[in-house]
């Protein structure tokens, strides 16, 4: 079998194959001979910023000296990025030959017991746990792909740590309808007796997430707004403060110039602090002097990162994601002259993300385009949304890579944005990459 080929068996299990339970995925494992058992994984939920803390961790432990995997969904130009180790993603052949043992694995599972095949992320995370038990990792940082109760991810058994990231509206179709409704099911990554870190800065999912650790009997840390605070902004990088002290510190570096990172790398630090605090012994050599290093050396994609002089682009894709977004890109620019390219999928509510950013006045011209696939939304539906909302100086180019030329020749010697999807995202990773 051909990369090629595996990659494109992947793509169609989505077509016939539909979520199953924690269940299911457990049995799967115990076909692959469990190999998620083999090494100790922190387990990262939440609606905005999952990616970031899981990079913030990962290059922590990595700096330590672990050899320390980590897992992401989605990815943004090659499905390879969705597992790596060491900062290196899964090599083509590797790919094959994990796929190969996980598809026969469910082969057996659906002749001896007649249980359905796994989907596509279930898959995906599946596969991921072979690869990292080959290559006898030291940690896992794991990051779930929808919600937390049901996913895929929350078949590990007892995580060292849960790490539950900001929460806010995204997909309300299958996590609820209200944040303690979403909060629930990030929240239902808590096991028994597993520590717990949570963002609390909105108090009704803090409640959810306190219950569910109290009922746990699990050692819970909360990160309230009042824990961190931004002290200075760099050309590429933000100081920052916590009220706690960790290891003896209490100041560091975020290399970010978005203000929500800073949020991202505060829990971070927070998580770490629940590790030395709960395993000592184990995590003491994850010292001040090693995190301040790890947060100005971790670069997280798409995370309003600047990948041309003064062309910054972003994956925020609700309405809390974009509110980060608009505030990030709001300092960025500082008043100066800026251009947008937005794009979103489908099946977001992006009435309320195209509302936000027309009623911002950050940008002198917005360029609507789609991405690519059976999720593309018609920029032209997108136009009259941001019409509505009393936008004006837009235009319609549907093509990503004319959209993102005709961004550039408008920048002038102004700012160009790029946000709605991280699927759009991807798509201008590859256009600049080419």
């Amino acid at each position: 079998m051909t990369y090629q080929e595996a990659c494109e068996a992947i793509e169609k299990i989505g077509r016939f194959s539909v979520k199953n339970s924690n269940e299911h995925t457990r049995r799967a494992l115990s076909y692959l001979g469990r190999p998620d058992r083999k090494f100790p994984s922190i387990h990262v939920a939440g609606t905005n910023g999952k990616g970031s803390v899981c990079a913030y961790l990962s290059m922590c432990m990595r700096k330590s000296g672990r050899r320390t995997a980590l897992f992401i969904s989605p990815h943004l130009m090659r499905i390879n990025e969705r597992m790596s180790v060491d900062g290196e993603n899964i090599s083509d052949e590797e790919f094959v030959s994990v796929y190969e043992e996980t598809e026969r694995a469910c082969r057996r599972m659906k002749e001896e017991e007649d249980l359905p095949h796994p989907s596509y992320f279930e898959f995906l995370f599946l596969m991921a746990m072979v690869f990292f038990a080959r290559k006898q990792v030291d940690i896992a940082v794991i990051e779930t792909g929808l919600g937390g109760r049901l996913d895929a991810t929350n078949a590990l058994e007892n995580p060292v740590l849960a790490v539950i990231t900001s929460i806010s509206f995204d997909h309300m179709q299958y996590l609820g309808h209200t944040i303690t409704a979403i909060a629930g099911e990030k929240a239902g990554i808590i096991g028994e007796g597993v520590p717990c870190v949570y963002d609390a800065a909105d108090a009704e999912a803090a409640r959810v997430i306190a219950a569910r650790a109290s009922e746990m009997k699990s050692p819970a840390y909360a990160l309230r707004p009042d824990d961190y605070r931004t002290e200075a902004y760099r050309p590429g990088s933000i100081d920052f403060c916590t009220s706690f002290r960790y290891d003896g510190a209490e100041h560091f570096t975020v290399r970010s110039e978005a203000p929500y990172q800073v949020q991202n790398a505060a829990l971070s630090v927070l998580a770490l602090k629940a590790l030395r605090d709960l395993y000592p012994g184990t995590y003491d050599d994850l010292t001040a002097e090693l995190v301040r290093e790890a947060l100005t050396e971790t670069h997280w994609p798409a995370r309003m990162d600047q990948i041309r002089p003064k062309v910054y682009l972003d994956g925020a894709h609700n309405e809390d994601g974009i509110a980060r977004f608009l505030e990030a890109a709001g300092h960025i620019a500082a008043g100066g002259p800026a251009v947008l390219v937005f794009a979103v999928v489908s099946d977001k509510d992006y009435g309320d993300m195209i509302g936000e950013i027309a009623r911002s006045g950050i940008f002198s011209h917005i360029i609507i385009t789609r991405i690519s696939g059976s999720r593309q939304t018609d920029p032209d539906a997108l136009a009259a949304l941001f019409t509505e909302d009393g936008a004006s100086d837009m235009e319609v180019v549907p093509d990503v890579r004319d959209a993102y030329r005709r961004g550039r020749a408008l920048q002038g010697s102004g700012y160009l944005f790029i946000c709605g999807s991280l699927y759009l995202a991807g798509e201008i990773e590859e256009i600049i990459h080419d």
